[in-house]
């Protein structure tokens, strides 16, 4: 995995760590909702990623 992939996949998991807090302190359902689903997306980039990887070597 790249490291210009791997800081995206972070920032991406950051992100959605930060929407969901802040569903969680306002009560919006579908921000927290948002969060969890852009820190799923954020994993299975990487696991991708890291599937690739592997092939490669």
């Amino acid at each position: 995995m790249s490291g210009t992939d791997k800081a995206k996949n972070k920032l991406d998991d950051l992100t959605g760590q930060a929407k969901e807090k802040f569903g969680e302190a306002t009560g919006d359902q579908d921000k927290q909702n948002e969060g969890k689903f852009d820190q799923a997306k954020s994993n299975l980039k990487d696991a991708g990623e890291k599937v690739k990887d592997a092939f490669k070597h």
